[in-house]
């Protein structure tokens, strides 16, 4: 976390223009895709009735993921989407606690990260609003309850990307900078470890949380 403020990227040139990567979110998050393998692996490697640690952990996810799916879609379209929230949550969840790690950080701090979650959200939860609805129907939505809200409606449906994606970011960034602080204040001492663990461990679990359910929600919206 001391290397808050410096970002190592990588250029590339394409076409006369330039393509920047940073690369520590880059890297943290495919450390976080290979842990979620190597979790899903072990889960799911000697499967039986009466479940070990891991396996159980696996079941609880997915049944509560499963189970709040269920509510807010009905049960053929929770099918289809409740993989998409559990691997969203899980991989959040271990984004945010990524932090935790000696010389590692969240790539959740980054606000590419969660802007492209964002967006990610956003074209899934209106392709499903076309596919369920009809396409003529959708673009009808937007005209309700008079047809010159329409310019309003589209600058709501794009502000929730924004909404969704700031509001992650600066409450992991905002978690890091605050331990930061309070560590150098008093020298590292008893204090930054029960902060770390506050917002590293509780405060993440609950951005992720937070911002799993609401892409759930703007799904379930734009079916129903």
């Amino acid at each position: 976390m001391e290397d808050l403020g410096r970002i190592h990227q990588l250029i590339v040139p394409l076409f006369g223009h330039e393509m920047t990567f940073n690369l520590e979110p880059i890297i943290q998050s495919w450390i976080v895709i290979i842990g979620l393998l190597i979790f899903g692996y072990l889960a799911s490697r000697r499967r039986s009735i009466i479940p070990g640690p891991v396996q159980s952990i696996g079941e609880l996810f997915i049944n509560q993921l499963y189970g709040l799916a269920e509510d807010a879609l009905d049960k053929e379209l929770s099918r289809k989407y409740a993989p998409l929230i559990t691997a969203l949550f899980l991989f959040l969840l271990f984004c945010n606690w990524l932090g935790v790690l000696p010389h590692l950080g969240e790539p959740t701090s980054d606000l590419n990260t969660t802007l492209s979650l964002g967006i990610m959200g956003f074209v899934i939860s209106h392709y499903a609003g076309i596919r369920k609805k009809g396409f003529k129907t959708y673009l009808k939505g937007y005209c309700e309850p008079l047809f010159f809200m329409l310019p309003l409606n589209i600058i709501g449906e794009l502000a929730k990307v924004i909404s969704i994606s700031f509001r992650l970011f600066g409450n992991i960034m905002g978690g890091d900078i605050i331990v930061i602080v309070v560590t150098y204040l008093v020298f590292s001492l008893v204090l930054p470890p029960f902060l770390t663990a506050f917002f590293f461990i509780f405060i993440g679990a609950i951005q992720a949380f937070v911002f799993t359910m609401l892409t759930l929600v703007y799904i379930s919206v734009q079916v129903n």
